[in-house]
């Protein structure tokens, strides 16, 4: 059934014979014995009858749609009792879309991911819930979190315009090392279809509040001596919103020309007088819905800061549009006090001490990917071509809620595994170089709170998958399980020692550990983004390119995925210059597969286990802990 564009899934109807009615649980055991694990029904609905029609057929349409409701977890449903419990169980459920959770159920187990929690943390925070990261991590159910909670903020954060110069992050010293040749031109952008026109005085006004309120899109950048720096800009009575009239054209000819401006448009950010932020809107008139341009050079956001901006542009717009003030929800740490402590924390011996970690990366023995071509230099972006493969809605669903509870894993852990898998087929070496993208707002200081800041945070950072091959589902999930948790802090130590520690050997140290060959980037789930409202929806028509087709791809492949419309879709980019398209389409399905043999083992019975990591003080290895866990499983 599709009953919106978000929701995508396999229902079966049942109209019992026999009374007690079989559970929910007990069909779902009696089609496992005769169907794999992505055929069975996601939904169960219990009918007295079948609609019929007068031919004396299953009238499909009448069926009804079956309900958000809690999945089957472990946990016994218990209500929420408090006010804090409930305000988090109306996030949870808004956030997860769900119907109903209890206060001991998962975050993670009903779907949740690290990208969805900084969600759920700035939500509570307007709540006046104050909570963090690592508290999300340490406890995460409803009544943990609900205990753990405060009242009052745990940061003070500038509420007014933050000016002045700030330190470069990591990432952005990443950005500049690259040396692109039009480094103005290197954009995260996004093209919208409206369901209304907007009224140009009442965007350009929300907008000049987006730009008051966020003052990484203020961000100035000067090179001075062959050494970049960055500085926060004041306000500007330039708004940067563009009016295209369209209305004289039939709809095949605004689908090029929306496509022509917008790629134009793309070309207009400058780094040292800005901005570095461009809107556009095209007048469509009767003809179709109005479309709308938002373009950010990737210096001042990131796709956390994507659900912020929408989201408060949406808000923004709609209480001018009432004739309110504009209230945004409060200021979280800048990105300059960010940039700053980052900056004090390199020279630190906490940072230091992650060092060994990065250096057994260069320990690795790694084998360079196989080609199809050999050129004496990385092909351009302009070569770059993209396969897209996807699990369907079940799948999906079964990889959000049935897998993370077998191992108490992440769907990082999971999608990683299948990669490795099936970079192994192909390389036949038993260790992989993959550089890891994530969000970055790990907490590294109690006293710092990102929930709700825009800017880039992005963190990349090498690691080595090793595989043991056993070419068993289980055992290696539980390898990669445990390969990612012995980074510490989501990898954002790497570039910062990398980057900002005051040591030069250090710094020449990291720089040589051998360059991975493949890229590696979750996105998280979209479908709940302010994206997929009745306002904003993404528009057919090609944006433009967000990069300069000029530069050098940094990568032989590129691999990242995300969530959209009740579907993991897995999109991978390579150049024909170095792959054919069959080897790269063999790669995808062949990770597609890998998942879905993860998949099908998670939710065999009787399937289930722990890892060193989910017990750090018992200071077990995973032979240990599984004897361990099968004569505890025998005492019972």
């Amino acid at each position: 059934r599709t009953d919106t564009p978000d929701n995508i899934r396999l229902v079966a109807y049942i109209v019992p014979t026999t009374t007690p009615a079989p559970t929910v649980t007990e069909l779902r055991d009696f089609l496992a014995k005769t169907l794999p694990a992505y055929m069975i029904p996601a939904a169960f609905v219990t009918l007295e009858q079948m609609p019929l029609m007068p031919n004396s057929k299953i009238n499909r349409t009448a069926l009804p749609a079956p309900d958000h409701s809690r999945p089957e977890l472990a946990a016994t449903f218990i209500a929420p009792q408090t006010e804090k419990e409930q305000h988090l169980a109306d996030i949870w459920q808004s956030v997860l879309g769900l119907e109903e959770v209890g206060i001991h159920d998962d975050f993670f187990e009903l779907g949740g991911d690290s990208i969805l929690s900084i969600q759920v943390i700035a939500r509570a925070n307007e709540k006046g819930l104050h909570l963090t990261p690592r508290q999300f991590f340490e406890g995460s159910t409803i009544g943990q979190l609900a205990a753990a909670a405060t009242d009052a903020p745990r940061i003070q954060a500038e509420q007014g315009v933050v000016t002045g110069p700030l330190p470069l992050t990591p990432i952005q010293h990443w950005f500049f090392e690259q040396d692109f040749p039009q480094q103005h031109h290197w954009n995260q952008a996004m093209l919208f279809a409206l369901a209304q026109p907007l009224q140009p005085e009442l965007l350009e006004t929300a907008v000049s509040h987006l730009i008051q309120h966020h003052d990484a899109l203020r961000l100035r950048f000067n090179n001075t001596g062959g050494v970049w720096q960055q500085y926060n800009a004041g306000l500007s009575e330039i708004i940067p919103v563009t009016r295209i009239d369209l209305s004289n054209l039939d709809a095949d000819a605004q689908k090029t020309a929306v496509s022509h401006h917008a790629a134009i448009q793309q070309t207009t950010l400058d780094l040292k007088t800005g901005p570095l932020l461009r809107i556009v809107t095209f007048d469509c008139g009767d003809t179709q819905p109005d479309r709308l341009l938002i373009a950010v050079h990737h210096l001042a956001i990131d796709g956390v800061s994507w659900r912020i901006l929408l989201e408060d542009l949406q808000t923004a717009y709609a209480q001018l549009q009432n004739q309110m003030a504009v209230s945004l929800p409060p200021k979280t740490t800048s990105y300059q006090q960010w940039a700053e402590r980052l900056l004090r924390y390199a020279a630190s011996p906490e940072a230091i001490a992650d060092l060994s970690v990065w250096q057994q990366m260069a320990k690795a023995a790694i084998r360079p990917l196989p080609r199809d071509f050999t050129t004496t230099h990385m092909p351009s972006e302009a070569t770059s071509q993209e396969i897209v493969v996807s699990l369907n809605a079940t799948e999906t669903e079964a990889l959000l809620r049935d897998v993370p509870a077998t191992y108490r894993t992440e769907i990082n852990d999971v999608l990683l595994t299948a990669l490795a898998r099936t970079m192994h087929t192909w390389t036949h070496s038993p260790t992989l170089l993959v550089d890891m993208e994530g969000h970055g707002r790990s907490q590294l200081f109690e006293d710092v709170d990102l929930s709700r800041t825009v800017g880039w945070f992005t963190t990349v950072y090498p690691i080595a998958l090793t595989l043991s091959g056993s070419n068993n589902p289980g055992s290696e999930l539980k390898q990669i399980k445990e390969q990612l948790r012995r980074i510490p802090d989501h990898g954002i130590g790497y570039g910062i020692l990398r980057y900002l520690g005051p040591e030069t050997a250090v710094k020449t140290q990291l720089a040589n550990i051998p360059q991975a060959e493949i890229s590696f980037n979750y996105l998280g789930q979209f479908q709940q983004a302010p994206a997929a409202s009745d306002t904003l929806t993404i528009a057919p028509e090609s944006r433009g390119s967000d990069r300069s087709l000029d530069g050098t791809r940094q990568y032989l492949l590129d691999v990242s995925g995300g969530i959209h419309q009740g579907q993991l879709h897995i999109t991978w980019i390579y150049s024909p210059d170095m792959h054919q398209p069959a080897t790269i389409k063999r790669l995808a399905n062949n990770f597609i597969n890998a998942l879905r043999d993860i998949i099908t083992h998670c939710q065999e019975p009787e399937t289930s286990g722990a890892t060193p990591s989910d017990f750090p003080m018992a200071q077990l290895d995973q032979k240990k802990l599984d004897k361990l866990m099968a004569k505890m499983a025998r005492r019972k």
